[in-house]
């Protein structure tokens, strides 16, 4: 598949066949995301392909619990602990006691045990250069050091034919997942990625126009056309 056409169809799928991907073909996949850039190259990654039925049934479980926590923001309005000051998260903007509670019925995530295939990806903590620590703002640059790996995942399935989604609300759940999962005290949870054949494939994924996000020389430069 040539590289414009699996990037423009890497899009979230949540919806597979009911047929099983080959353990050779995810080893490859893998094989192909392990040379996602690193700070510093440290590789920090660990992935965890989940087989067993219960252990699949329970993440479900917490998934479904940290999945109604999202809605209740998308409920009131709100982008889902983002920081509600533009700079820091200060604290739940709604009441995640009453929130987790809830049930959404949503397909994707009441039957996430069912996913052909089922990885969770996690990170050692201090392998990641986390240069934006300390600043008055909330902390992003350590995920440069695991997402384009999580990502090269995406792209590599998509590239043999398949689909999938990388989700994160899982990690609302971490130490559940730590302790169900074995996750060592120095490790995070980063993403679970589902992956399996799709019933369809967005032919058209909609994004923006590069002008409209791209200026020259400052924020409020001219647009950056060809």
């Amino acid at each position: 598949m040539e590289f414009d056409e699996v990037v423009t169809t890497t899009g979230a799928i949540r919806d597979f066949e009911d047929r099983p991907v080959p353990d050779a073909l995810v080893y490859e996949i893998l094989g192909l995301a392990r040379f996602a850039p690193s700070g510093g190259n440290r590789q920090g990654w660990k992935v965890v392909v989940v087989k067993d039925q219960a252990i699949r049934a329970r993440l479900r479980d917490l998934y479904v619990e940290a999945w109604a926590e999202y809605m209740a923001h998308v409920e009131a309005g709100l982008v889902p602990f983002a920081p509600l000051n533009g700079r820091r998260w200060t604290g739940p903007a709604v009441d995640l006691e009453a929130a987790a509670k809830r049930r959404y019925e949503y397909h994707f995530s009441d039957h996430l045990d069912e996913v052909p295939v089922m990885l969770a990806v996690f990170v050692r903590l201090g392998s990641l250069a986390v240069l934006d620590n300390g600043l008055d703002r909330q902390s992003i640059v350590g995920g440069g050091s695991i997402y384009p790996f999580v990502h090269n995942i995406m792209l590599g399935a998509r590239s043999r034919g398949l689909g999938g989604v990388m989700t994160t609300a899982i990690c609302r759940r971490e130490p559940e997942v730590a302790k169900l999962m074995g996750m060592p005290e120095d490790y995070g949870l980063a993403s679970l990625v589902a992956l399996g054949w799709p019933k369809r494939i967005p032919s058209r994924l909609r994004r923006e126009p590069v002008e409209t996000f791209t200026t020259v020389d400052t924020f409020d430069g001219e647009e950056f056309k060809p």
